[in-house]
């Protein structure tokens, strides 16, 4: 099953420019790197999009219509700050945004300064 390339088109929109993207073939799917850092994957089951978020703000996320524990085959959790979307919760591009920027966030407290 091959991932979603108009959803990948979407994610790839969305990201920003002036920083380093990267994509990479990962999770059987399309996975996009940011600074080094992957912060969304267009999957090719288990979810349309993989997402990595920050853990302190995991259970507030996992409230969003659409968001489930992502897992790495059956029963097999990835853990907090792990989500798997579903594509019915990304139909609308403010559905998608507000995931870009979660992702986002995520990766500008991992890439900053310490």
């Amino acid at each position: 099953m091959a991932y979603d390339a108009a959803l990948a088109d979407r994610v790839r929109d969305a990201l920003p420019d002036g920083r380093a993207v990267r994509e990479v073939k990962m999770f059987g799917g399309l996975a996009f790197m940011v600074d080094e850092k992957m912060v969304a994957c267009v999957s090719a089951g288990g979810g349309a999009l993989l997402v990595r978020v920050s853990r302190d703000r995991d259970a507030g996320y996992l409230e969003a219509p659409g968001a489930r524990r992502a897992e790495m085959g059956a029963g097999r959790s990835m853990g907090e700050g792990w989500i798997a979307v579903d594509g019915d919760a990304l139909v609308r591009d403010e559905d998608l945004r507000f995931w870009v920027d979660a992702v986002l966030e995520f990766n500008a407290e991992q890439t900053a300064p310490r």
